[in-house]
């Protein structure tokens, strides 16, 4: 259980990254992802993992939760941003509160075919 988690549980380390630019309010691929704060301890748990057949393309992803203590830091974070770990990057899906001030769930999607 998510609330049950101990300091010793967070195992891994996770870097946010934020897209730098200007938002134009058409398009969000303005700008690129540039490291945004320190890195953070997480815990991760890997959700599912699939292939995707479109076009005669194969498209590999892997889905994650990613739980983190709670700070003001990590209460800005939102799906607009990314995280990365052990080399592969998250597009953030989901963030939950899980317990109120203490413990935040990121749900991420990585595409492993690139």
């Amino acid at each position: 259980m998510v609330s049950d988690l101990r300091w010793s549980d967070l195992d891994r380390e996770v870097q946010f990254l934020r897209r730098d630019g200007d938002d134009d309010g058409f398009t969000s691929e303005t700008g690129s992802f540039e490291v945004h704060g320190e890195p953070v301890p997480a815990s991760r748990s890997d959700v599912s993992d699939g292939e995707r057949w479109r076009a005669g393309e194969v498209a590999s992803s892997l889905m994650s939760r990613f739980r983190v203590r709670w700070s003001p830091f990590i209460a800005g974070i939102t799906p607009k941003d990314r995280l990365t770990s052990e080399g592969l990057t998250f597009d953030i899906v989901g963030l939950k509160e899980v317990k109120r001030r203490q413990w935040i769930e990121i749900t991420g999607s990585a595409r492993l075919d690139q």
